[in-house]
């Protein structure tokens, strides 16, 4: 799917949205991203930027959901890439960059949330809620292409309600959730970012949507 949109959540919440292979297997690491990474590597600062364009907005827009909060989600996107930077060097090339990136992100979030849940509470994010200029707004990402007025409103305050749910759910479920319906990640890349079997992110997968089911009072 394309970086520069995002497929909502699906209402039904009983669908997967995209389709699987039967391994355990993330994909693999590219010929071009092996040379992106290898400029990267000898300190190539143009490299850098391509991998930064290419990636920022869906890093943002999962940030954006997985903490619910614009800000939160800025801080931890630039600690994204410094640390890719940073540790451009030993990874492994197990996985796709995409991949490789999103397990960073995932990890860099739930520290700033441990760092943050002492000191204030989570906030649900508002769907106008201004962001950088390059990132797209979420009622920008979230209502129906073509869709009249009235469907857009009437989208929006449905969405809305999805993502105030989203925001409740523990932090492992909705990171799964968020991955796989959201960003439209296959099983075994969500496997490979989080570093956990496939088997493991099926599981939280359908425990986050039951609980947004029950959320949301919809039939099971």
């Amino acid at each position: 799917m394309s970086s520069a949109s995002e497929l909502p959540l699906p209402l039904s919440l009983s669908a997967d949205t995209v389709a699987t292979g039967s391994s355990e297997t993330a994909r693999p690491l590219s010929t071009a991203e092996g040379e992106l990474l290898d400029g990267i590597r000898a300190g190539s600062h143009a490299a850098f930027e391509v991998l930064v364009t290419a990636h920022q907005k869906p890093l943002y827009n999962l940030l954006l959901r997985v903490l619910s909060n614009p800000d939160d989600a800025a801080d931890v996107l630039q600690e994204t890439f410094l640390s890719a930077y940073r540790g451009a060097g030993s990874f492994r090339g197990d996985c796709d960059i995409r991949t490789w990136l999103y397990r960073i992100a995932i990890r860099r979030a739930a520290n700033h949330r441990r760092w943050w849940r002492v000191r204030r509470q989570t906030a649900t994010v508002s769907l106008d809620a201004e962001t950088e200029a390059s990132m797209p707004s979420l009622s920008e990402t979230l209502v129906a292409p073509n869709a009249d007025p009235e469907q857009q409103a009437l989208w929006r305050e449905r969405q809305a309600q999805v993502l105030a749910a989203l925001a409740r759910l523990k932090f492992d479920f909705r990171v799964a959730v968020v991955m796989r319906d959201i960003r439209g990640m296959s099983y075994e890349d969500i496997a490979a970012a989080l570093e956990i079997s496939v088997g493991t992110v099926k599981s939280r997968i359908a425990r986050g949507r039951a609980m947004l089911r029950v959320a949301l009072n919809l039939p099971a």
